[in-house]
């Protein structure tokens, strides 16, 4: 299902004729003024007949894909013929001056902007001003050092819309693709206004013949950036600062989490005001939660191929400003308001004690590849900004599966992704990133390197050393989970993969369960003094949003993405689900208690692990997508959480969750700082340690945990937990393990019997003074208990 058509903006309509429009913010006579265009419509539905993706539908597109509407809280102000006007002002062109070089973009300074772009290959740059009626001034920036063409123009001030032409030398088979009849936006822009069109006229090439250079003007059909004031009052807002070993992350969508919420104000939902309000705040922290990882939120496009299909791109991977929110997501607007409304949202959630992770997209961008639009990297510096393939430079070298990947062995690619990351930590105040196929990032010369100049720019920046930096450790030329230095945490594919597996009945992963829930040391542990890491490396997860829902995973053995428009052959087809005798919805009884039990283990599992937990959103209460497992285009009723459908088997989950995360906060025991903070052991359900015979045993699928660690931050007392997990299809009877079990001293008497902390099995009982060393307890199938003591 689609969104409410309501919800729609267009692109800046076309521009006066009048020859003396003014400019926004000042009364100055246009000194070079132009037609922006025949056709006022961004999203007037034209589109190549060839095919437009050239990419993954993973809401990643390539090639011919471009935006054509997008959904706001308002509508976009009415821009009619200009009214003439006299001006005694001197023409911006005869005003501009030098300005400086540095800092990139377009920034206020005293009262005009600065404006510097930086461009190897360019042989002039113009800045395009837009007035209130879409009238365009263009004028072309004085000076270059180096590589980087920069003015100052006095009298411009904040709300200004504008964009480049960048002129120079059309050759795609040299990688050069200079086409100043296209409109381009600034890589720095703070905020950018407006839609994407998806006809011909936003390609720098024509559709039927790559070589040629397309002279149509795309300004009617692309978006304007806006200079943005950056004041704001930060009153005494404070980063929280969590420490990883207490960290609980939540990965949600800002408009997917508020957008059907009942008690956050209608015009606030799916905004980052709503994201921000009371409601939800207090439900996040009630829950536990310390961290909230949003879905991107950079400025993004929409894939025509999939609004041609009435979908839209959910997910935002399809980033095209790296220093710009989403204006869709503003209650504010997008004529600038929604970097205020952003910055609000980060305060907010700060007094409420909790962080914000941005996922970020910096591998890749909308332009695609060879045969995709010109919006902005593409028409400024095409070789630098992206990787081209050796000895073929008109075409992209891809490791991101979208059609171009980000050259971040290049300074200026390099410097754009490092001034993104300061802006968002420095101004905005977010609290750490999220790192999208991370490893297209560190690939210097084709493979990834530890030493490559991106991690070692993040690793010496102090502006960067207080925040959270979490890589998903993998692009589509390699899988890289461990090889990301020591200050970086990782997305453990492992971890999810490992723990569906046990929990489904495979056969012989009771060792590699075994790792992944004391922090994975087979990845990240070894000797002092090795270059060893910590659990806290560690994201661990069950479900994110790529793929099923736990209540999804746990109700189907296979994809059910109709809804996407691709016949069910988009999405991950290996899912380690598993629907427990049944596909989808059923009303048989004992299935029905199967899944509760199976989510419970799932969710049990995760937040008793070292390592950094991450919950998907939605997942504490049972959020399904009815069985589709690539969401990504599915803005509607399939992926916004379903507040009023929460039913008594959702709220016990909830109840459930918050049980676990109110046991990981309170027990240090079980979230260690480092291996061997918390002394591990592990035995059989019958008392004895596990031997190698045990381990190699395909049919073992029951497991004790002893943990011991300290009963809190820095104590020297101790407690013990004992986590007795029975993955097999029938009960197995477990003995509580003695000392002597292992070699050690007996048990000293009068120590207190272990208590029943909790079970995913609901009639699980153990007596009121608790189960002495030698006693039996019995697990029932597929089902783990939690049993505690202290010295």
């Amino acid at each position: 299902m689609t969104p409410p058509a309501s919800r729609t903006s267009s692109a800046p309509s076309k521009a006066s004729t009048a020859s003396d429009a003014p400019s926004q913010d000042s009364q100055t006579k246009n000194s070079q003024p132009t037609k922006a265009g025949t056709d006022g419509k961004a999203g007037n539905g034209t589109s190549s007949p060839a095919s437009r993706s050239t990419g993954r539908s993973t809401g990643r597109s390539g090639g011919r894909s471009t935006s054509s509407t997008t959904s706001s809280r308002r509508k976009a102000p009415s821009r009619g013929p200009a009214r003439r006007r006299r001006s005694t002002a001197r023409p911006l062109a005869s005003r501009v001056e030098p300005g400086l070089p540095y800092p990139l973009g377009v920034t206020l300074r005293g009262d005009g902007i600065n404006v510097a772009l930086p461009s190897e290959t360019a042989e002039r740059v113009e800045l395009c001003l837009f007035d209130s009626s879409g009238a365009e001034t263009r004028v072309e920036l004085p000076e270059r050092s180096g590589h980087v063409f920069h003015g100052y123009l006095p009298g411009i001030g904040a709300g200004q819309r504008y964009g480049f032409r960048v002129h120079g030398a059309w050759d795609p088979t040299r990688g050069l693709r200079h086409n100043p009849h296209k409109l381009l936006l600034d890589p720095w822009a703070r905020a950018v206004e407006g839609t994407f069109g998806a006809g011909e006229e936003v390609f720098g090439h024509h559709w039927d013949d790559g070589s040629k250079l397309n002279e149509a003007d795309s300004a009617p059909s692309v978006p304007r950036c806006v200079v943005v004031d950056e004041s704001f009052d930060w009153g005494n807002d404070t980063p929280p600062r969590t420490p990883l070993h207490s960290t609980l992350v939540y990965e949600t969508h800002v408009k997917g989490l508020t957008y059907q919420h009942p008690d956050v104000p209608e015009e606030l939902r799916g905004t980052y005001a709503g994201l921000a309000h009371p409601a939800v705040t207090n439900y996040l922290k009630d829950l536990g939660v310390t961290t909230v990882e949003l879905l991107p939120m950079h400025q993004f496009v929409q894939d025509s191929h999939l609004e041609e299909k009435g979908l839209r791109n959910y997910w935002g991977y399809n980033s095209i400003g790296f220093l710009a929110p989403h204006g869709e997501y503003a209650a504010a607007g997008d004529g600038g308001g929604q970097v205020a409304e952003f910055k609000q949202m980060v305060k907010d959630l700060h007094a409420a004690g909790l962080e914000v992770v941005l996922d970020v997209v910096y591998n890749h961008t909308a332009e695609g590849n060879d045969k995709g639009p010109t919006f902005s990297l593409k028409g400024i510096d095409n070789g630098s900004f992206y990787r081209l393939v050796e000895g073929d430079e008109a075409h992209y070298f891809d490791t991101s599966g979208t059609g171009n990947s980000i050259n971040a062995s290049h300074p200026v690619a390099l410097g754009l992704v490092m001034d993104s990351l300061r802006y968002w930590v420095q101004e905005m105040h977010v609290d750490g990133f999220r790192f999208d196929l991370a490893t297209t990032l560190t690939r210097q010369g084709g493979e990834m390197d530890v030493h490559s100049a991106f991690l070692t720019l993040v690793h010496q920046d102090p502006v960067l050393a207080p925040v959270k930096m979490i890589a998903e450790p993998w692009d589509t030329a390699g899988y890289q989970v461990g090889g990301f230095p020591a200050r970086w945490s990782e997305w453990n594919g492992k971890y999810r993969d490992d723990v569906r597996d046990f929990w489904r009945g495979e056969e012989g992963v009771l060792g590699a369960f075994a790792h992944r829930i004391t922090g994975s040391g087979d990845i990240y542990g070894g000797a002092p003094g090795t270059g060893a890491r910590d659990p806290l490396c560690s994201i661990n997860f069950i479900t994110a949003h790529d793929g099923f829902t736990l209540h999804d995973l746990t109700s189907y053995d296979a994809k059910h993405n109709d809804a996407n428009g691709e016949g069910n052959n988009d999405g991950e087809n290996d899912n380690k689900s598993w629907g427990c005798g049944a596909e989808g919805p059923t009303d048989d009884d004992a299935v029905n208690e199967l899944r509760r039990r199976q989510r419970k283990n799932f969710l049990a599992t995760l937040l008793l692990s070292h390592g950094v937990p991450m919950l998907l959103g939605g997942d504490e209460m049972g959020r399904t997508q009815g069985g589709n497992n690539n969401a990504y285009c599915q803005d509607s009723e399939i992926s916004w959480f379903d507040w009023s459908g929460v039913d008594d088997d959702g709220e016990e989950l909830r109840a459930f969750t918050r049980e676990l995360t109110e046991l990981r906060r309170e027990h240090p025991a079980l979230r260690p700082r480092h291996f061997g903070d918390v002394d591990v052991e592990m035995r059989r359900a019958d008392g004895p340690e596990m031997s190698d015979a045990d381990w190699a045993e395909p049919l073992n699928k029951a497991l004790t945990v002893h943990f011991t660690g300290p009963r809190s931050d820095g104590a020297d007392d101790v407690e013990e937990f004992m986590l007795m997990v029975n993955g097999s299809e029938s009960v197995v009877e477990f003995t509580v393990p003695t000392r002597t079990d292992s070699g050690t001293e007996p048990e000293a008497a009068g120590l207190p019997g272990w208590k029943l902390v909790l079970s995913t099995d609901p009639d699980q009982h153990v007596k009121k003074r608790g189960l002495a060393p030698g006693q039996q307890i019995l697990v029932r199938d597929r089902s783990l208990t939690l049993l505690h003591r202290i010295d």
